[in-house]
């Protein structure tokens, strides 16, 4: 059973930076597509980025240069670097994880939550 525990969010400032962390256990990040996902008040969950063997993509243009996804093999654990951070940004963060096979599955964190306000 593949368990992702998130961490890092907190309280900051439009323009500030934040990263967060999903420790995994279970299985190896490697042979897992992961992902970070994120939900405001009133919307729907969204993804805002993706990293596979071939390395990150999916970031959407409300993200798109602000946002990194990245691994660390070792630890086994991913990042979401955030930069540049505005109010807009203000969400549940959740790390998912897929492990693609005859029946793929999910598995989600709890999340952490992030709050960008002045």
């Amino acid at each position: 059973q593949v368990q992702l525990v998130e961490s890092g969010g907190g309280s900051v400032q439009p323009g500030g930076s934040l990263r967060l962390s999903c420790v995994v256990s279970g299985d190896t990040i490697f042979r897992l597509v992961m992902s970070w996902y994120r939900q405001a008040p009133g919307k729907e969950r969204e993804l805002v980025g993706t990293l596979t063997n071939d390395g990150p993509r999916n970031y959407p243009d409300a993200v798109a240069g602000r946002f990194i996804v990245s691994r660390d093999l070792p630890d086994n654990t991913v990042f979401l670097d955030m930069i540049i951070l505005k109010p807009e940004d203000t969400a549940v963060y959740y790390c998912h994880a897929l492990r693609v096979g005859p029946s793929d599955t999910e598995y989600w964190g709890q999340g952490t939550q992030v709050t960008v306000s002045s």
